[in-house]
């Protein structure tokens, strides 16, 4: 061996000695499943890229103060109003700054896709049963991020100080003193003093640049290293097991189409930012508590908190010269806390109920296959779309011109009403479509051609099936080409079936 090759040998083993090299290499043949509800987890991390550089730019240009200034910059319908500084340099990013308002766009579409990507990757996870063990961890982690994410999201929608935030910013308010005993110190520790008061962005700066975003890379780096011990979840399949993982090596082929989902993110945010207004504040002008913004809607993520305080009558109980306010102690704290408490449990008790905590499940179900599971993640969607539906009721009411009274009633009875239908339709069509697959797998599916039998009748031929979708169970047929094909027995039943 050469000077030259010995050199790079002893180093090679230097570094072995200190860093993982060799065990880096069984880590780029990790493989990773190739389709395409996988991605959305991949969506959520570059949307969070993408929020991490455009809101490191955004923090050399943005004012958190709340001292009153006087703003004499580009936008003339507003020049010689009375702002605050936080307002100030948000219009100033908006007009004065070369590619401000580009960056402020593309941070807020960011967020919003963050926390959808997230929402679909939790939707994706349950409805497939991927929270089951090894995995309950990672079910937590996920949905404390989405948690996370959603006071992320607000603190920075709170941020610039005008009319609408402002408005938000009063509901939240409206929240805090709901909490018995505790409320007025909690408004006192948030505000700094009695509403409006001067410390409100001052502190949510902080939160929104520093901890939330720290407690969000956090929780993101744990769950990445989870994904990696526990290997992903597959759909079944020919060669597919609890015993391995089937699907491309992280490199090159997963790294390489990874790569060009990151650059698709990343130019379709900014596209979107460069079409697509979102959150113009100068049209809202600056917070003024004697003001309430017409029609003020929050970001979607937030809009059924916004639609549950909407839908709960005016209920309030006197006790011992203190007021309970129950139209929003309910709707906006009891409501997403018990929300919350059953999703983090939902793996745990669904698991006790069936008996699958005694073994590790690395295969997918297919929603079809589990119509209870199904039937319940249906039934507390269509619950959040009335909730959201709710959150808009007055602009329902204005656009198609009908009294809002009436929307809210109608929303207050499908409250109730429609996650049930939802659970039972849900339910019945898994059940049917499960019952119709199994058919078509024991007798075949229809070649088209239609034959006469030796008493004068006509039959069908059949054929064997041949396309699967991704998870469908696979049978061999034998005779399905002479029109009389032979049934395979069907297998067990699954455990909430």
């Amino acid at each position: 061996m050469s000077r030259g090759g010995r050199r790079a040998e002893r180093l090679a083993g230097a570094l072995d000695a200190r860093l993982p090299l060799t065990e880096g290499g069984s880590l780029l043949r990790k493989a990773f499943p190739e389709h395409w509800s996988f991605l959305l987890g991949e969506l959520a991390l570059y949307s969070l890229l993408v929020l991490i550089v455009t809101g490191v730019w955004l923090t050399f240009f943005f004012q958190p103060e709340m001292r009153e200034v006087v703003y004499a910059g580009s936008f003339v319908p507003l020049r010689g109003v009375r702002m605050s500084a936080a307002f100030d340099s948000t219009l100033r990013i908006s007009f004065d700054v070369r590619g401000g308002l580009l960056m402020r766009q593309t941070h807020h579409w960011a967020a919003l896709v963050f926390v959808a990507a997230i929402g679909l990757h939790m939707l994706r996870i349950f409805f497939t049963g991927a929270f089951r063990r090894p995995r309950e961890l990672n079910w937590v982690i996920g949905l404390t991020l989405f948690a996370v994410s959603l006071a992320e999201g607000f603190a920075g929608y709170s941020l610039p100080d005008d009319l609408l935030s402002g408005t938000g910013l009063r509901i939240a308010e409206g929240i805090m003193l709901s909490l018995p005993v505790v409320g007025t110190y909690v408004v006192l520790f948030a505000f700094g003093g009695q509403y409006p008061a001067h410390d409100i962005v001052t502190r949510l700066y902080p939160l929104h640049i520093l901890l939330l975003p720290g407690a969000i890379i956090g929780l993101v780096t744990v769950h990445l290293i989870l994904v990696f011990h526990l290997k992903h979840t597959q759909w079944r399949g020919p060669g597919h097991s609890n015993r391995n993982a089937v699907g491309k090596p992280l490199f090159p082929q997963f790294a390489a189409s990874s790569a060009g989902l990151s650059l698709a993110v990343f130019g379709l945010l900014v596209l979107l930012a460069g079409v697509v207004q979102v959150n113009p504040v100068w049209n809202y002008g600056p917070y003024r508590p004697d003001q309430v913004s017409t029609a003020s809607q929050p970001d979607w993520y937030v809009g059924f908190l916004e639609g549950s305080l909407r839908l709960v009558p005016p209920w309030e109980t006197n006790v011992a010269g203190h007021t309970l306010m129950w139209n929003v102690l309910l709707p906006a704290v009891v409501l997403p806390a018990l929300l919350f408490g059953v999703l983090y449990a939902y793996p745990f008790a669904e698991q006790r109920l069936t008996g699958e905590w005694h073994r590790e499940q690395h295969l997918c179900d297919r929603p079809r296959e589990r119509p209870v599971r199904t039937g319940i993640g249906v039934a507390g969607t269509v619950f959040y779309g009335v909730l959201l539906l709710a959150g808009g009721n007055d602009v329902i009411a204005q656009t198609f011109r009908v009294s809002v009274n009436a929307i809210t009633w109608v929303l207050r009875v499908a409250f109730v009403v429609a996650p049930v239908l939802a659970f039972l339709v849900t339910r019945w069509l898994c059940r049917a479509l499960t019952a119709a697959e199994r058919e078509r797998l024991a007798d075949g599916v229809p070649t088209g051609e239609i034959r006469q039998t030796v008493t004068g009748g006509y039959d069908t031929d059949y054929e064997p099936v041949e396309s699967f979708r991704p998870g469908a169970p696979r049978r061999p047929l034998t005779g399905a080409r002479t029109g009389t094909p032979t049934r395979t027995p069907r297998g067990p039943e699954s455990p909430d079936r």
